[in-house]
């Protein structure tokens, strides 16, 4: 394992002089073209493309096609169902490019609720710490440490003027692209994972086809290093109802011998997982694809950063001993969510009708949805649960002490991509080069994107090339980018136009 670890040092750090030149050459366009991109970024913020509004996802679309035939690119607009947002697609043929590179990313953002923002989720905002700034009136270079708040920002548009300012910087510079550059945009990401796009994948497969996936989506390392990851876990919802009385009822008259929802479903759950996050259902990991020794020595080699983010978060342990990454290599099973009667000023002393509990698996190769479904349902079977898909009818509560009713969300797989193939140690060195040094390679992200759909059309590497801060609240309120990721993000995306080869 050590000299997997040299091994990986020894390739992250080449930097040939070529590389450094483009380095140099991207960066000096940046500082020159601070508050253009911001600008840009700034722009599509302002469109608010969530599932809410489906006449502003239309509107993105429409204006990302007109970014990339802007830089030369031939541009086409998918259709996917009749009401969903298209997919864009874009190619750039580089004359002599012997491979061809496909960049993934996202234009939808997640819904908002716009009470707990601290200000207008569509009219982005840069601040300093708590303080607002005014970048349109300040005089760049600008403090790499800003951020700007918008819902979308991070997660995925910055990736998109990552890319567009990445490729004007070659141009610019008078690069020519060292691969052949083709990008897929959709819109449905945030909205029910992707559930149109491998449609669009089979239909427009030869269009599409390339030697690697580039993902831009999720953040960077937790270190604040650049980051690359080679797959990413599946995921899979669950909205569970557990139910007691038809009516509430006093819990001094009823209580200790009417069941009480809110204890069942609190032992629903402590029968699914322990206090570690083990899930503790009977050969549920039985699945599981084992790490390989690179994947393993990968791990081995990041930079630790538990303490810090106890200190960030506010909290004094943490669920098991093996470390951050290395507990999202297995799967997961988290509660997103308990509710049953009222707390706090609006207490009663009632005895509640139901309990409701959300929770997500978080799948790893080579789990299935259908099969962690049908491993969860036999468990709870055997455990005692009268396991319906409706609401039960008076005479099904009569026969049956303790009924869940479960309703499922969509899911799909995991994916690890080969760290060792030609594609992916070509990568490894081209992000290393734009860092100028060693960059943080994750075997698997912990959160969950649906690219197994791409291996599944193409077979080739899909790797993750994510810049956005670790702590930018994607999926929260008040999501923000960082400048300095920005600033990295368009190096790196240059180096993967610029640079890549193999």
């Amino acid at each position: 394992m050590n000299s997997l670890i040299v091994g990986f040092a020894s390739l992250l750090l080449a930097s040939p002089v070529a590389a450094a030149t483009l380095r140099q050459q991207v960066d000096s366009y940046r500082a020159a073209h601070e508050a253009e991109i911001i600008t840009q970024l700034d722009a599509l913020i302002r469109i608010p493309s969530v599932a809410a509004r489906p006449e502003s996802l239309v509107a993105a679309a429409s204006n990302l096609k007109d970014l990339l035939a802007a830089r030369g690119f031939a541009t086409e607009s998918w259709p996917t169902v009749p009401g969903a947002p298209p997919v864009i697609f874009g190619s750039y043929a580089a004359p002599g490019a012997k491979r061809t590179v496909l960049f993934y990313a996202h234009y939808d953002g997640q819904p908002v609720t716009v009470s707990q923002w601290s200000s207008d989720p569509f009219v982005p905002v840069m601040r300093s710490g708590a303080k607002e700034v005014d970048w349109k009136s300040a005089r760049p270079p600008f403090d790499p440490e800003w951020r700007l708040f918008g819902r979308a920002g991070a997660d995925d548009k910055v990736t998109i003027v990552a890319f567009l300012a990445a490729f004007d910087a070659l141009k610019v510079a008078k690069r020519k692209p060292s691969v052949n550059i083709k990008v897929i945009w959709e819109g449905e990401e945030e909205s029910g994972g992707s559930a149109n796009l491998p449609a669009v994948l089979r239909a427009h497969a030869g269009e599409l086809a390339a030697a690697v996936l580039l993902v831009g989506d999720g953040p960077d390392h937790q270190s604040r290093t650049p980051t690359l990851y080679f797959g990413a876990r599946g995921s899979l919802g669950l909205e569970a109802t557990v139910y007691g009385p038809l009516r509430a009822l006093h819990d001094g008259h009823h209580g200790n011998w009417v069941p009480n929802p809110a204890m069942l479903a609190a032992t629903l759950l402590t029968q699914l997982r322990d206090a570690d996050g083990r899930i503790l259902i009977p050969n549920f990991a039985d699945d599981v694809k084992p790490l390989t020794p690179a994947e393993r020595a990968a791990i081995a080699a990041l930079p630790p950063v538990e303490d810090s983010l106890r200190r960030e978060f506010g909290i004094g342990g943490t669920e098991g001993s093996e470390g951050l990454t290395a507990s999202t290599m297995r799967p997961a099973l988290n509660v997103r969510g308990i509710r049953s009667g009222q707390v706090g000023a609006d207490a009663n002393n009632a005895i509640p009708v139901d309990a409701a509990v959300s929770v997500d698996f978080r799948l790893v190769p080579d789990q299935t949805p259908e099969h962690v479904r049908a491993k969860v349902e036999d468990f709870l079977r055997a455990k005692g649960w009268t396991v319906v898909s409706a609401a039960p009818d008076i005479a099904t509560r009569l026969a049956h002490p303790r009924i869940v009713r479960l309703a499922w969300g969509g899911g799909y797989p995991a994916l690890r991509s080969d760290m060792n193939s030609p594609a992916a140690k070509a990568v490894i060195r081209a992000a290393g080069e734009a860092a100028g040094g060693p960059v943080t390679v994750l075997p698997m992200m912990g959160a969950s994107v649906p690219i197994y759909m791409f291996y599944d059309q193409f077979h080739g590497p899909v790797i993750g090339l994510p810049i956005a801060n670790h702590d930018d609240n994607q999926h929260a309120a008040n999501e923000n980018i960082r400048l300095r990721n920005l600033w990295d993000g368009i190096t790196a995306y240059a180096a993967m136009m610029g640079a890549l080869g193999w």
